[in-house]
């Protein structure tokens, strides 16, 4: 079904997790430290990593900085605190997900199956069929390749990112709330999604805009969200 890293220096919970996904199917890769996660990621085919925060050696905000320089493969955040802030940090620098401690199994489970969802949609397109383009002023996505350019230079993005610029892409001019670009991309009731959306539109205008700042693909309609510029 797939391996997973988990990587905590608290061993116990590293423990617990493994006997959550192992029960599931999935074969865990265990790590208790950044600098120990980052060898591991090396040696090992991982199709997800789990990750704590607080950590010796190698803390897990500076080990997602690490893995994102050359790797898209999905990263959630496990994290005790539960401030807005140590979430967005996360997600600031690459993760795509993060869960607080203590967490819900079921919860962590679920969590786990929609990103890997993603992740393998994503990296598994279909070769030998018709090709299915979406495009807007300079900006087109290739479905079936999974594959977006700007003026023919290549985008790099994450699955999340490329999901939000395809449903972006097929309704051009329609405004999404924060909630419903969450439920749509990640499949879930929106809890506290604002941040979250508000993060990876941040990272996609970086990668697509010619200034961030001043946008003219993905606009704010304040109040009510966002919205593709016609």
């Amino acid at each position: 079904m797939g391996s997973i890293l988990v990587c905590d220096d608290d061993k116990e919970i590293v423990e617990a997790i493994s006997i959550y996904l192992t029960s599931e199917g999935y074969d865990v890769v265990k790590a208790y430290d950044g600098i120990e996660a980052i060898n591991v990621f090396k040696s090992n085919a991982i199709d997800l990593i789990l990750i704590d925060i607080m950590m010796p050696k190698l803390d897990g905000i500076r080990t997602i900085m690490k893995l994102r320089e050359e790797n898209n493969v999905p990263i959630i955040v496990l994290s005790a605190k539960s401030e807005d802030t140590d979430k967005v940090l996360g997600l600031n620098v690459g993760a795509d997900d993060y869960i607080t401690k203590p967490f819900n199994p079921l919860e962590l489970v679920a969590r786990v199956k929609s990103q890997l969802r993603r992740y393998t949609t994503f990296n598994n397109a279909p070769v030998n069929k018709s090709e299915s383009i979406l495009s807007h002023n300079g900006l087109e996505l290739n479905d079936d390749q999974k594959l977006v350019t700007l003026y023919g230079e290549e985008i790099k993005l994450t699955p999340i990112e490329y999901s939000i610029i395809k449903l972006f892409l097929e309704n051009p001019g329609i405004v999404f709330s924060s909630s419903q670009i969450y439920e749509n991309i990640w499949d879930e009731d929106a809890v506290g999604s604002d941040n979250i959306v508000a993060v990876h539109i941040r990272h996609i205008r970086e990668k697509i805009e010619v200034n961030p700042k001043e946008p003219r693909f993905i606009k704010v309609v304040w109040g009510q969200g966002y919205k593709l510029e016609i």
